[in-house]
C-alpha cells in the first residue's frame, strides 16, 4: 500500500484539527465546570431564544455525551426543551 504525498498532507491536516478541536472543548467543559461552581446552586434563567438555540446544540449531541460533557443544564432538561420547543416553534 503507497501512500502519495497528498494523502499525507490530508490526514496530517486532519490530524492537526481534530486536536485543536479536543483541545477546545476540553477549555469549554474547564469553563462550565468553573463556572458552575461560581453559581452554586442557583438557577440560571433562560428566554426562550436562548433555550431554543441551546437545546438544539444539545439534541444533536445526544445524551450520553451531554453527561460526559459536564453541561450548565441536566442533560434531561435540554432535551425537554428541545422536544416542547421544536412542538411550539
Amino acid at each position: 500500500m503507497t501512500i502519495r504525498p497528498w494523502n499525507f498532507i490530508v490526514m496530517a491536516l486532519a490530524g492537526v484539527m481534530n486536536r485543536r478541536q479536543q483541545d477546545a472543548i476540553a477549555y469549554l467543559q474547564t469553563e462550565n465546570r468553573i463556572l458552575l461552581e461560581k453559581l452554586g446552586h442557583r438557577r440560571i434563567i433562560l428566554n426562550d431564544s436562548q433555550k431554543r438555540r441551546l437545546a438544539r446544540a444539545a439534541a444533536k449531541l445526544g445524551k450520553d455525551a451531554l453527561n460526559q460533557l459536564g453541561t450548565l443544564f441536566a442533560p434531561e432538561t435540554l432535551l425537554r426543551w428541545h422536544r416542547w420547543l421544536e412542538r411550539f416553534a
